[in-house]
């Protein structure tokens, strides 16, 4: 996907953090990514790691005591963080969309699921309120909610999980966005409807014409949907390939710890985990954040802050070990 035209999303050193106790906690910390037309780009990693922290920064969301301290978020040739608010606004919804994990907290309770569509619509210029009650109906069922026009007049209390991610979906997509943000759009779902909503995710994809920033902490899920991967760890972008080159030959440490965690369905084999857990914020170890947990980690990774380095076509890797030539055992 990339090539010589500019991304349609450029993430540039961004930085947040939280001020708790008179200090600058990062959350998020010196993150650059990118997105081109009609690309997916995965980013994944534990809890913690700062990936839903990502989006809200992406989206000037971000809400006190955090800020954003650096950075800048390019977007069609311009920087978000410039922007005045009320410019913002128009960018947030109409340009650029968010889906969340959690749809029962998404959706205001008070108001009918259509109503809520129709929302998006008038307060964005793009239809009077009577055209936005059809286009409502119209977008429910172009998102696979039977019986559109009832569910319509329904409450968010009086639908299941998977028909209010539906009708996320629908509010996300009706304004014809360029961009989507999936934040862990199926983590609160059992896993029948999970495959429909990923599955309606990629029709949607391909009927829109939609780039795609998809956030997850599952390895398939990213696999499968994603052109591209960012692995993140303790606020920072540890590594960024083509998804096949990614899973094929990770070459940061916690790649290959999270890859090798996958279960693989081996009777008998007992599942593998990554030893350890994200430090909190308040006791982020100096050097490589990971190198309390990786079983490679040298003395200077405990002092040393890893540069990004390229390792190959469009791949980049932040690791003092792996960070040139091939890993130990290639």
């Amino acid at each position: 996907m990339p090539g010589s035209s500019p991304p349609l999303l450029d993430v540039r050193r961004l930085t947040t953090v939280f001020d708790v106790g008179g200090r600058a906690l990062p959350a998020v910390n010196d993150l650059s990514i990118a997105v081109h037309e009609g690309e997916t780009l995965g980013l994944v990693g534990e809890s913690g790691s700062g990936k839903s922290l990502t989006a809200l920064s992406i989206l000037r969301l971000v809400q006190p005591p955090g800020r954003i301290a650096a950075g800048q978020v390019w977007f069609r040739g311009r920087d978000l963080m410039s922007l005045a608010e009320r410019e913002m606004q128009k960018v947030r919804g109409a340009e650029i969309a968010l889906v969340l994990q959690e749809p029962g907290s998404a959706l205001n309770p008070v108001f009918s699921v259509g109503g809520q569509i129709a929302e998006v619509l008038t307060v964005h210029g793009r239809a009077s309120r009577l055209e936005a009650r059809h286009r409502a109906v119209e977008l429910l069922g172009r998102v696979k909610v039977p019986d559109a026009a009832r569910v319509a007049r329904d409450y968010p209390h009086q639908l299941s999980g998977g028909m209010r991610q539906r009708v996320l979906i629908a509010m996300a997509v009706a304004c014809q966005p360029s961009l989507l943000i999936a934040d862990e759009p199926t983590s609160a779902l059992d896993v029948t409807i999970q495959a429909e909503i990923i599955e309606l995710l990629r029709e949607m994809r391909a009927e829109f014409g939609l780039s795609m920033l998809f956030i997850s902490h599952d390895l398939g899920i990213i696999a499968g949907h994603s052109d591209r991967v960012a692995v993140m760890y303790a606020g920072r972008i540890v590594e960024q390939a083509p998804v096949r080159a990614l899973f094929r030959t990770p070459r940061h440490p916690y790649t290959a710890a999270l890859l090798a965690s996958v279960p693989r369905g081996e009777v008998g084999r007992r599942l593998r985990t990554v030893d350890g857990s994200v430090p909190a914020l308040n006791d982020l170890p100096r050097g490589c954040a990971f190198a309390p947990r990786c079983p490679d980690a040298l003395p200077e990774c405990r002092s040393e802050t890893p540069p990004s380095v390229d390792v190959g076509p469009d791949h980049a890797v932040r690791c003092l070990v792996h960070g040139a030539g091939p890993r130990r055992g290639d």
